[in-house]
């Protein structure tokens, strides 16, 4: 069993290298063991790319390695149906593997125990539920996506000393550290969408794209801008980049943008979030929704009770007055959020919260180990 735990905790730990690329699949890692030694591994790169099994045998082919006779660990059970590869089960068989050690099983539709049926119809020695919490930690966005079809609800807030989002400047400026901006930014690169209501574009005219740290082949994550008052500058930088973009508008005084997807939904304002704007994501595949701004947005997701996270970020600065956001007991309370952890960056104080019970999707969150 110990060795059955080192090996199976090498294979969660390969697949983290796939966190950020390739949802709307979950993050999946194998190893391949003959005589106790790890003779290969492979994670699940990105879409389209080799799935992990795939990519194991692909790694002992190249090193030179005979699968045959040896047990493969893999942290989500292997797939039997034609997608954008062929059946994870397949390639198991032509590589001659005597065992599969599976960590959970899979709860799409599309595999949901046909992967464990197709190995034993062929013989092949099935054990399921090695450090099987872990991987449904690992997994939680794609489970929660399995179950609910909506996102896992993200949102990251940044105030000053006496909880200050914005001053009441002409021009605004950031006030939270440079380990903070990467902290936000590493958020970014593992979150299907950014979401962003009007007047944190009018008055900040962010980019909302992953800069500050190493994007390492994953792409932008899609831009939700909610301009339900058609109030946003057509030269808007969030308009103009070749980042994938959504407009949610109350249609009234919509002037459609060129290359912009847009979107009427007129029972969505940002004082109003219904569960609906989930449902509609979740229906394009979006996992990680992370919630950036502003105050009226937080506020609105807090109160529907849709929250599954937050990063508060604590400045010791004070940057003057100007409209404010307060995370009270009684929010954190209607959402069941718990303090997980807090750390000190460079003067700021990050604290994240999560839904009490959960854990962090991996040990490193929200850092990826890459």
């Amino acid at each position: 069993m110990e060795d059955q735990v080192r090996f199976m905790q090498h294979a969660l730990d390969i697949a983290e290298k796939g966190i950020g690329r390739v949802s709307p699949n979950p993050p999946v890692g194998c190893v391949l063991v003959q005589n106790n030694r790890i003779i290969a591994e492979g994670w699940h790169n990105r879409i389209g790319d080799l799935h992990a099994e795939q990519a194991a045998i692909a790694d002992a082919e190249m090193r030179g390695e005979n699968t045959e006779g040896c047990i493969a660990y893999v942290t989500l059970e292997p797939c039997n149906h034609f997608g954008r590869t062929p059946p994870c089960t397949q390639a198991l068989l032509w590589a001659g593997v005597s065992k599969v050690v599976i960590a959970s099983r899979d709860p799409n539709p599309n595999v949901r125990g046909e992967g464990i049926d197709a190995l034993l119809a062929a013989g092949i020695e099935v054990e399921v539920g090695i450090l099987e919490n872990n991987a449904i930690i690992q997994m939680q966005s794609f489970l929660n996506w399995c179950q609910l079809r909506r996102p896992l609800v993200t949102i990251k807030i940044a105030v000053d000393k006496f909880n200050k989002v914005d001053n009441n400047e002409l021009i605004s400026s950031r006030f939270t550290s440079q380990s903070s901006l990467k902290f936000a930014h590493a958020l970014r690169r593992q979150s299907d969408a950014i979401l962003v209501g009007s007047q944190t574009v009018i008055r900040d005219n962010p980019s909302l794209t992953i800069r500050h740290v190493k994007k390492d082949g994953v792409t932008n994550p899609i831009r939700i801008i909610l301009d339900t008052r058609g109030e946003i500058d057509k030269e808007a930088k969030v308009w103009n980049d070749d980042a994938p973009t959504i407009k949610i508008h109350g249609n009234s005084n919509n002037i459609p943008i060129e290359g912009i997807e847009e979107i009427s939904m007129p029972s969505v304002t940002e004082q109003r979030i219904p569960k609906d704007l989930l449902d509609l994501l979740g229906d394009r595949g979006i996992q990680e929704l992370l919630v950036e701004g502003g105050p009226s947005v937080w506020t609105s997701f807090l109160e529907n009770k849709i929250v599954d996270r937050i990063i508060h970020i604590r400045s010791p600065n004070e940057i003057g007055d100007g409209p404010e956001m307060v995370l009270n007991d009684e929010l954190l309370t209607m959402n069941n959020l718990v303090l997980k952890d807090k750390i000190i960056s460079d003067g700021d104080e990050i604290s994240i919260y999560t839904k009490n019970g959960y854990e962090l999707p991996h040990k490193t969150w929200p850092y990826p180990s890459v």
